[in-house]
């Protein structure tokens, strides 16, 4: 036996070994990931019977007897801030800065100037 068959042979079984250990390895990295799943699946249907049950079409919430609500349009204004000599902050402000708006004398809806998009850049003449 010459030491270049020698060399060789202990380099194959070394490769032998690291296929196997790495074999190994990811069985072992495999089943973690299946124990894992597992687990959750059965943490998950165990909280799901902690649930309750969905509602019966009886316990379904129901429209109004008159139907259902409409969409209101309506034109409001807001009301003026108060004016005063220092800044209010919301807790100074009537309605502690949860003005309440009221509908508007003119129910018409305001339109942009003739010949205006009311965008800018809209390609009307403009006021220039």
């Amino acid at each position: 036996m010459t030491i270049a068959s020698i060399a060789s042979t202990d380099i194959a079984s070394t490769d032998i070994a690291a296929n196997g250990a790495l074999g190994i390895g990811l069985l072992v990295a495999g089943l973690a990931v299946v124990a894992l799943l597992i687990g959750a699946f059965v943490l998950g249907a165990r909280i799901r019977r902690r649930e309750p049950p969905p509602p019966r079409p009886e316990e379904q919430p129901r429209p109004p007897e008159d139907g259902p609500v409409q969409e209101v349009r309506e034109h409001r204004e807001p009301d003026e801030v108060p004016r005063s000599d220092h800044r209010l902050t919301p807790h100074e402000m009537p309605g502690h800065g949860n003005i309440p708006s009221r509908p508007s004398p003119s129910q018409e809806r305001r339109r942009w100037s003739e010949g205006g998009s009311g965008s800018f850049g809209g390609g009307g003449p403009g006021t220039h």
